[in-house]
């Protein structure tokens, strides 16, 4: 009867009405100024009353009036006057809770027929009247203010539940009374005194389902307030103690319960809202972080929560899509590294809501069966996951490696290598993962993971041998650590090792147009070979390269040669301790030098060290020389002679001119090698050789020719090169020969001649004569003598060994002093000191070398001489005599290193005063102080033995 007697109300007689009423309403709580709590009006704390109803006055006749102003508006066809009116009652205070209630039954009754005029007025109301202030204190009014507006948004909720044509209609003024809700959310306490965060969860769940649907951006700032404000409290056995004095304690475990429940219901809402996978990931990507808390109760609630909405999908959701996000794999990855949490609800959760993903991934596929669930969780993933979800995953686990938790980084390690041996991954994998590992590298703290670590690079290695190779050649310079412990990893398995060598032999034979691209990679390549010559794990599978990499890095040089990379190749120090980058020649230059000096043929580098050989190679007008002189040592220490001959012979049929010329003065110099004949016949030799006498470039042709005519394809020329040296040999004998240096260049071209043949006995009797001259007063003439008679001493052959043992024993003495001979050429010559220490094998051969190419100083020098005297044990008196015999020596540098021998040695050489007598009235100072320090050594050593 009232709505049809308001129905036949003019619209005037309606304003007259609403005009009444809202005076009446006013004016009744204007006469009411103490209905507030004595809390709200002193500013003081009231967190208790947040959700629960302020004590007022009521009556039925104040809820009537709101009620027929309600239905007035709601009959009105008028909406300016729905607009005015409604505004004007909003504006009242909202301060009372049966106020608060009547104003929001007036709206709930407008809104079934001003749905649009209510929701404007609402949004107004959210931006204005909730900035402005009152009598009371700010908190107060925030607190009145906020439940007020939860109770409105709540009553405008159910209204359009209510209404049946709520879903034709758009409201664009959503997400700004959600944001509005959400402010207030982030203003809750730390603790659960109210149903408050259930309640403004719930009204957002309500209003997420209306039209239009929420943009993915609200939906984020939603999620991550809910989890947050839940989330962030206390455990929940401590809730209780976190609670503000009360007069009534609330069941602190039921509110957080019924709190829990309404997130769980706004995640599965979003999820109903849009039924696909993509959905379910963006649901939990939010609950991510809180997975990587390190809150343990924080860490239970989201393991907790992601269950729960993964078994409301399994048990009541059908994805629309078979959507396949990578997204998936990572948080895969993160429930799985969650399987050794210290909570056992965490852990469970975990383990459960990776079986339920597995099985929507089946399911998705049409392949789940009971049977499935028996599955083991490794291969299942491996079966189950995409390429990209299986990238992720793998992704996900490296990013733990360099996490400080020892449980975790195991766990993350151990899944790692599961995976990756159960599954082999595709090539479009492999850089991505690398790339993870790389970066995380430099993170590991435990070596148990880092050992781990390098098996998964092992197993990748192992599968993409060449895909590998790129990309760790793609990172840094290869000597920095994290990019060499890669190197390593893919050591372990020697089948590996020996395909990694080889991909990197290859690259330095790309000979395309030098793009800038190609050449970087070609100098990676070049600079990773270098550091991994000094790879204790590659020794073994170096010295299987051995050939290819001695040719390949030949060819290298030369080729940078014709490229103009060779600046700064001569700018390198070997003593200098500060690290700068090498150019590319002397980084292909240094590949060379350590491809010797790392393996077991440092000989072969300190004879062409001794002779400077190795300097000959830094400019492209000597390499040949360079060559030429490396290969001739090679021969001459039986250095891999017959796999360097066949890779020699490899390049000798490239269509590379720079190929063939390393490859021919290579053969040709092995030709002198005592090993040569039995690996290669004299026919196939004529065959290599036959290929260079029509080559377009001269020096092949040169050296081609020169090999031909080699005493190895002409046996017959040793006989007569034996007699002429015995007739030059001759010449030795007569007082003063001529042209002593003529002589000794003719003898030491007939010695490389006979090569492999030797000279037999000749050698002793050319020895015999050379030593004299080790004193001869010409410079040229000694350095001459010392320099034949270090190739002397190897050409007599394994039956006049023993004899050029003892002709090598008698030049040591010798050949150490002359280290100091004031003429520079004849110093370095006297280095075949150490060619006598091999042939004597003495034991600290390498050591004794180190010190003659790099020592500097007293120290160094002391240790020569140590070296020599402790390799010749019980041949002290030989070498005192020698040494003695120097002090009478014309050239002072002689005579003081004489000095400081027996100086040193003096203990075991037992020096008496007679012994350097010579000394006494000697014009060198030096040499007389040395004589006086002798003879008081001798008086304190009698006064000890006397007493």
């Amino acid at each position: 009867a009232l709505v049809d007697k308001i129905r036949t109300m003019s619209v005037l007689e309606k304003n007259v009405v609403l005009d009444t009423i809202h005076h009446c309403i006013k004016e009744q709580w204007a006469q009411r100024p103490g209905v507030f709590p004595a809390s709200f009006t002193s500013g003081g704390d009231c967190p208790s009353s947040c959700c629960r109803p302020v004590p007022a006055p009521s009556s039925s006749s104040q809820t009537f009036l709101f009620h027929v102003f309600g239905l007035i508006l709601r009959e009105t066809t008028d909406q300016e006057l729905v607009r005015r009116h409604l505004g004007d009652l909003l504006e009242l205070s909202h301060q009372s809770s049966s106020q608060r209630e009547g104003i929001a039954e007036t709206v709930g009754i407008v809104s079934s027929s001003h749905l649009q005029a209510v929701w404007t007025l609402l949004e107004h109301l959210g931006r204005t009247r909730f900035l402005r202030t009152s009598f009371t204190s700010p908190e107060c009014s925030d607190n009145i203010l906020k439940t007020s507006f939860l109770l409105a948004a709540t009553m405008l909720t159910k209204a359009l539940r209510q209404e049946d044509g709520t879903q034709s209609y758009k409201f664009t003024q959503i997400p700004d009374l959600i944001q509005c809700l959400l402010c207030i959310l982030q203003k809750e306490p730390n603790f659960l005194a109210t149903l408050f965060r259930q309640k403004v969860i719930l009204v957002i769940v309500k209003l997420s389902s209306l039209r239009p649907s929420l943009k993915p951006v609200v939906k984020s700032q939603i999620l991550q307030t809910c989890l947050q404000t839940l989330f962030m409290l206390p455990p929940r056995e401590r809730l209780k103690s976190y609670l503000p004095p009360l007069n009534s304690a609330p069941d602190v475990q039921v509110l957080y319960k019924k709190s829990m429940q309404a997130l769980d219901l706004l995640l599965q809402s979003f999820l109903s809202e849009n039924k696909s996978m993509d959905e379910m990931c963006f649901l939990l990507q939010h609950v991510e972080p809180w997975l990587h808390s390190d809150k343990s109760h924080e860490r239970r609630r989201a393991a907790q929560t992601t269950f729960l909405l993964l078994q409301y999908t399994v048990d009541y959701v059908t994805l629309t899509e078979e959507a396949t996000p990578s997204l998936l794999g990572h948080q895969l990855g993160l429930l799985a590294l969650l399987w050794r949490d210290k909570d056992p609800v965490t852990r469970s959760h975990c383990r459960q809501s990776i079986y339920l993903l597995l099985q929507l991934l089946i399911q998705q596929k049409g392949e789940w069966s009971p049977r499935g669930a028996a599955a083991t969780r490794v291969p299942a993933l491996n079966r189950s996951l995409t390429v990209a979800q299986h990238t992720q995953l793998v992704l996900t686990l490296a990013e733990r490696l360099g996490s400080r938790s020892r449980p975790q980084c195991d766990l993350a390690s151990q899944l790692l290598l599961l995976l990756l041996e159960d599954r082999r991954v595709k090539t479009e994998q492999v850089a991505e993962i690398l790339q993870g590992l790389f970066q995380e590298l430099s993170s590991v703290v435990f070596k148990g993971v880092l050992q781990t670590m390098m098996k998964v690079v092992a197993v990748l290695g192992t599968q993409y041998t060449q895909e590998t190779v790129e990309m760790i050649l793609s990172q840094c310079h290869p000597s920095e650590r994290q990019v060499l412990l890669l190197w390593k990893a893919l050591a372990g398995n020697p089948k590996l090792a020996r395909r990694v060598l080889t991909l990197l032999y290859v690259k330095l034979k790309v000979r395309v147009s030098p793009t800038r691209v190609l050449l970087c990679r070609l100098l990676q390549a070049l600079g990773t070979i270098y550091e991994l010559l000094y790879t204790r794990e590659y020794k073994a599978t170096v010295r299987w390269a051995f050939a290819g990499l001695l040719v390949g890095l030949l060819t290298q040089l030369r080729y940078l040669f014709e490229l103009g990379a060779a600046d700064g190749i001569s700018d390198y120090e070997e003593d200098v301790l500060e690290v700068r980058p090498l150019s590319p020649c002397r980084t292909c230059l240094e590949a060379l030098k350590g491809l010797f000096w790392t393996t077991s043929y440092w000989e072969v580098f300190a004879h062409v060290k001794l002779l400077r050989g190795w300097e000959l190679f830094e400019h492209l007008e000597t390499y040949t020389e360079g060559v030429t002189l490396l290969a001739r040592a090679m021969a001459h220490y039986d250095c891999e002679v017959k796999a360097v001959l066949g890779q020699a012979v490899i390049s000798l049929k490239s269509s590379e001119e720079r190929d063939n010329i390393v490859a021919i003065l290579i053969i040709t110099e092995f030709l002198n090698s005592q090993e040569l004949t039995q690996y290669v016949s004299r026919r196939t030799v004529d065959s290599f050789l036959s290929l260079g006498l029509n080559h377009p470039n001269p020096l092949v042709r040169a050296t081609s020719l020169k090999g031909l005519s080699s005493t190895f394809m002409h046996p017959k020329k040793v006989v007569l090169l034996r007699r002429q040296l015995v007739g030059l040999l001759d010449h030795f004998g007569k007082p003063e020969p001529r042209d002593l240096m003529g002589l000794m260049e003719i003898l030491g071209d007939i010695l490389h001649r006979l090569g492999t043949q030797g000279v037999g006995a000749a050698s002793l009797k050319m020895a015999q004569h050379l030593l004299p001259l080790f004193e001869d007063e010409q410079a040229p003439v000694r350095g001459g003598a010392i320099a034949l008679f270090g190739d002397v001493l190897h050409s007599g052959g394994r039956k006049y060994r023993p004899e050029l043992k003892t002709f090598a024993f008698q030049a040591l003495v010798p050949l150490l002093f002359h280290l100091a001979d004031p003429c520079p050429d004849v110093a370095m010559v006297s280095l075949t000191f150490l060619r006598c220490a091999i042939l004597l094998k003495w034991e600290f051969r390498k050591e004794l070398f180190g010190k003659l190419a790099w020592g500097h100083g007293l120290g160094a020098e002391n240790d020569i001489f140590i070296y020599t005297v402790e390799s010749n044990l019980g041949s002290y008196h030989q070498l005192l005599m020698q040494a003695l015999h120097y002090l009478n020596n014309p050239h002072r540098n002689l005579r003081r290193t004489a000095m400081k021998f027996i100086g040193t040695c003096r203990p075991q050489l037992g020096v008496s005063a007679a012994d350097v007598e010579v000394l006494r009235q000697d014009p060198d100072s030096m040499s007389r102080r040395f004589y006086h320090s002798v003879l008081e050594d001798i008086s304190e050593l009698s006064q000890f033995v006397t007493h």
